[in-house]
């Protein structure tokens, strides 16, 4: 389906007797932020121990594996291949030894605007890479840093960074913890019993039964280790600039990022797309899954009554066999079939979280058509997405986002539906205010709908790449 790309996740433990089984679980809930590869480093006595594959959290960690992983800290990663491509060389946490005589792994949830300038500087002085990772940057810099402690050679290469980072370093005896200083990506802070966690998004702590104790603060480092936690905020204050597609898309809706529960901005959004797009239909349905809580929003504004009109199948496997005779929006009934026995003959108002291409909510309405929809409005709880993001989401190139170059109408038109609505990006940032009235529109990055970047892109010449930038 032609959806935006989720990034990565992160999560950590420092001092429990399974943390290589309790960093399984978190990854585990952390699954729809990648589904390319996952990797564990654990750390004891001394030495890191890893093991990554190609693949989903639960296929890859077996018993044996996870026996294999000793130590009671470690880090965890799930990967989507926003920067460099998808191969297990790229899969993380990346592990190295540098002549400080000192392993560190680490685990990044992001991109960095200027990784390739870092890069070419890092091999004009003589830096060989292994990866095609952005992440293997931040690597060479503290590799080569003279400070004495790893939190200050982290720092000093962190400062040469732009862009958006959600990072977890491992040593043998330390967890350190940092965050850009937009605080584009999330990143909370937990503890199970006297373990301090660290991960992506709270659904995690949920699952392992952890308690919240906050997030990790825009331009914030932590360190743990044996004397407990420490923190500092050495980056510059630039003001946040939180993703809102994590609000939007991304982060599961049992999640609390940015200040607010995920779910409750949604629904929020439904609410606020009622008021501004409303239709004369009979009832209102949701594109599962991330579609669905701002469809119980748009329903309880409008009155409509919500009924599930389109069934998700979870168990659509990552690769299938096509079937050689033609059958039409395959891919897209490999996941979605829409109930005949909601549809036929009403005036349906379909609600989903964005349009990217175009091509699957095309699909979509001639599903919906085929089952004797009346009408079709389709209702989109985002702006209309014209620019690429460069802050590790992997989005189409401008060109072929169809609003950078379509009206609502001629989106309209293309996807076959009687009436399309998007709601306002001012709607859509008093909504956030609306559900949370500590919070500022003005601290989100809005730049996929205005094209306004919160910080200038250094590396423009590999514009058209996105964000694959050492892909060659």
């Amino acid at each position: 389906m032609a959806k935006i790309r989720e990034e990565c996740g992160v999560f950590g433990i420092f001092g429990h007797p399974e943390a290589s089984n309790i960093t399984y679980l978190g990854l585990h809930a952390l699954q729809h932020r990648g589904q390319e590869s996952a990797g564990i480093v654990t750390s004891d006595d001394g030495l890191l121990y890893e093991h990554k594959e190609m693949g989903l959290v639960s296929d890859i960690f077996t018993e044996e594996v996870i026996t294999k992983l000793k130590g009671t800290n470690a880090i965890g990663h799930v990967r989507y291949s926003t920067a460099g491509m998808s191969h297990l060389k790229n899969s993380q946490p990346l592990v190295i030894n540098h002549s400080k005589g000192q392993q560190i792994a680490v685990a990044h949830n992001g991109n960095l605007t200027n990784a390739r300038t870092l890069r070419e500087e890092l091999e004009s002085e003589g830096s060989i890479f292994q990866t095609t990772t952005d992440t293997e940057v931040i690597l060479h810099f503290i590799a080569k840093s003279k400070e004495q402690s790893l939190e200050k050679r982290v720092i000093e290469s962190l400062l040469k960074c732009k862009g958006a980072y959600s990072l977890l370093f491992l040593t043998h005896d330390s967890i350190i913890a940092c965050r850009d200083p937009f605080g584009f990506r999330p990143l909370v802070l937990g503890k199970l019993g006297n373990s301090f966690i660290v991960s992506s998004e709270s659904c995690a702590f949920d699952l392992i039964e952890a308690d919240f104790i906050r997030e990790i603060e825009p331009g914030e480092l932590i360190i743990i280790n044996k004397d407990g936690l420490q923190s500092f905020m050495p980056f510059p204050n630039t003001g946040h600039k939180h993703c809102i597609f994590e609000h939007i898309y991304f982060a599961r809706p049992d999640s609390y990022l940015f200040g607010d529960n995920v779910y409750k901005v949604r629904k929020e959004f439904g609410k606020q797309l009622a008021i501004e797009q409303p239709a004369d239909a009979d009832i209102v349905i949701a594109v599962p899954d991330s579609g669905v809580p701002a469809a119980m929003g748009y329903s309880e504004q409008s009155g409509l009554p919500l009924e599930l009109g389109l069934l998700r199948s979870h168990y659509m496997g990552r690769t299938f066999i096509e079937p050689r005779q033609v059958i039409r929006n395959f891919g897209v009934k490999l996941k979605l079939n829409a109930i005949r026995s909601v549809i036929d003959g009403k005036r349906v108002v379909i609600v989903d979280d964005s349009i990217v291409r175009g091509t699957t909510s095309r699909k979509i309405v001639k599903m919906l058509q085929n089952v004797g929809a009346k009408e079709i409005h389709m209702r989109i709880s985002s702006p209309p997405m014209k620019f690429s993001c460069y802050y590790g989401v992997d989005t189409p190139n401008d060109g072929e986002l169809i609003a950078n170059s379509l009206s609502v109408d001629e989106i309209n038109k293309y996807i076959t539906s009687d009436t399309l609505g998007y709601l306002s990006l001012k709607g859509l940032l008093e909504a956030v205010e609306r559900s949370n009235k500590n919070t500022s529109g003005s601290n989100f990055c809005n730049a996929c709908f205005t094209g306004s970047y919160p910080e200038q892109l250094v590396d423009k010449a590999d514009k058209l790449q996105q964000l694959h930038l050492f892909d060659r």
